[in-house]
C-alpha cells in the first residue's frame, strides 16, 4: 500500500493528478457513501418525530352525567389536532373547543407551533403557541417493568387550563 505525502493528500482531496495519474481512486467510495449517510441521517431525524406520533386522551364522567373529554392527535407528518368536549348538564348546550397546528420533538419535549393565518379560524380557536409537553413513563406499583403507562404532560402553555393537563396514550 502506498503512503501519501501531505502534498499528495492535498492533491487527492482536490481531485487533481500527480504525474498524469488520477490519484483519488481510493476515495471514490466516499462519493457513493455520502448519499447513503444522508439517507440514514434523515431517517433517524424523522423516526424521532414518529415515535411521539399517536392518539392521547382523557375522559371523565360523573354520576350526575357530567362529561369532560380531551383528545390530542399527533400525526407523523408533524401536524396535530386537539379537541376539548364538555357536557356539564344534559339540559345545557355541549361545549367543544378545537386547536390545530404543527408540532416538533425537541429532545424529550414536544413543542407546538401555530400559524395564526392558517391554523386559527371559526372552528379551531385554541392557540397552542408557546405550549410545551413531555412524556412520562410510569410503571404501576407491584407491576413488572414490561407494563408501562405513558402519560403526556402539558407543562407550559398560555391556555391556562392546558397547563398541567395529563393525557394517556390511547
Amino acid at each position: 500500500m502506498h503512503k501519501y505525502s501531505l502534498y499528495e493528500l492535498s492533491m487527492i482531496y482536490t481531485g487533481t493528478t500527480i504525474e498524469g495519474v488520477l490519484i483519488n481512486q481510493p476515495f471514490n467510495h466516499m462519493k457513493s457513501t455520502l448519499p447513503f449517510f444522508l439517507f440514514f441521517f434523515t431517517l433517524i431525524v424523522f423516526s424521532q418525530e414518529t415515535q411521539f406520533a399517536g392518539e392521547y386522551g382523557y375522559r371523565s364522567e360523573t354520576k350526575d352525567s357530567t362529561v369532560i373529554e380531551y383528545t390530542l392527535s399527533l400525526k407523523p407528518d408533524g401536524t396535530f389536532t386537539f379537541h376539548f368536549y364538555r357536557n356539564i348538564d344534559p339540559t345545557q348546550p355541549k361545549e367543544n373547543s378545537y386547536g390545530k397546528g404543527t408540532w416538533k420533538a425537541d429532545k424529550k419535549s414536544v413543542l407546538f407551533l401555530v400559524d395564526k393565518e392558517t391554523d386559527i379560524d371559526e372552528k379551531y380557536t385554541l392557540d397552542f403557541t408557546n405550549t410545551k409537553a413531555r412524556f412520562i413513563k410510569k410503571v404501576p406499583r407491584g407491576e413488572s417493568g414490561t407494563k408501562k403507562e405513558i402519560l403526556f404532560l402539558f407543562y407550559e402553555s398560555e391556555i391556562f387550563w392546558i397547563k398541567g393537563l395529563k393525557l394517556r396514550e390511547k
